[in-house]
């Protein structure tokens, strides 16, 4: 395979970090690759605050569930979905802009997160760890009036990044067969299973914290407990009426 597709491969979430300091150029160049990714007619409807202030990344933290490495890692992003810039943007060249539809939403939310991946990719090219941060989703309304976020823009997730003082290991992925269907959709319970065993093993054994514990049961809490009920309540307020 080539260094791309390795790298690709390597990928893992890292929560400790050095001391280590990103120098402020190699920041600017990971985001002028995120800048690269493709997005939907040239939109670019993404904004990425670079949180510098120590007392606004703890509060972070401890609005994103506690997530102590939101404070300590290196660097701290969030990536916004931005449709304020765009907008206004085609209100100026003279459109009769309709505001708040859903498809509106869809490409801000893909070209934010297409953006934030090649960032990373870039980052590990480097040698550095990073760790997506979803819980900015938990209080999305006091993250966006701590970063002044205005309307038709919202915080999709935070992202640390620092140099690794870890070496976790890679976590197993679903069975290609799972994922890539031929055609039609086709079931793929017995896939599934075995999945599970795959990552009951790795659960068991793997460095730095083991726990009993599959794929599917870890799936519990996107079903109960993480259901974030407030994020269409709050996209609504946002500017994004889904219309």
């Amino acid at each position: 395979m080539n260094p791309t597709i390795e790298l690709l491969k390597s990928h893992r979430s890292i929560r400790k970090f050095t001391d280590q300091k990103i120098p402020h150029e190699l920041l600017i160049e990971l985001i002028r690759a995120g800048q690269a990714a493709a997005t939907s007619n040239h939109v670019q409807a993404y904004t990425v605050i670079h949180v510098k202030n120590p007392a606004n990344r703890e509060k972070i933290a401890e609005l994103a569930g506690g997530q102590s490495y939101v404070a300590t890692a290196s660097d701290f992003l969030v990536f916004c979905a931005d449709m304020k810039r765009p907008t206004e943007a085609a209100e100026r060249s003279g459109a009769n802009v309709v505001r708040g539809m859903t498809e509106q939403l869809v490409v801000a939310s893909v070209d934010a997160a297409l953006m934030a991946q090649n960032v990373v990719v870039a980052a590990e090219s480097e040698g550095l760890g990073i760790c997506y941060i979803g819980g900015i989703r938990n209080n999305p309304q006091a993250i966006s009036d701590l970063l002044h976020l205005p309307e038709h823009v919202y915080p999709v997730f935070g992202l640390c990044l620092g140099y690794p003082a870890v070496d976790p290991d890679v976590k197993p992925r679903l069975p290609v067969e799972a994922i890539l269907k031929e055609d039609y959709y086709v079931d793929d319970s017995e896939l599934v299973a075995a999945f599970d065993d795959a990552m009951q093993s790795y659960y068991g054994e793997r460095r730095g914290g083991n726990k009993d514990s599959n794929w599917s049961k870890n799936l519990s809490p996107l079903f109960s407990s993480k259901l974030r009920a407030h994020m269409r309540e709050f996209l609504t307020k946002r500017g994004f009426e889904m219309k």
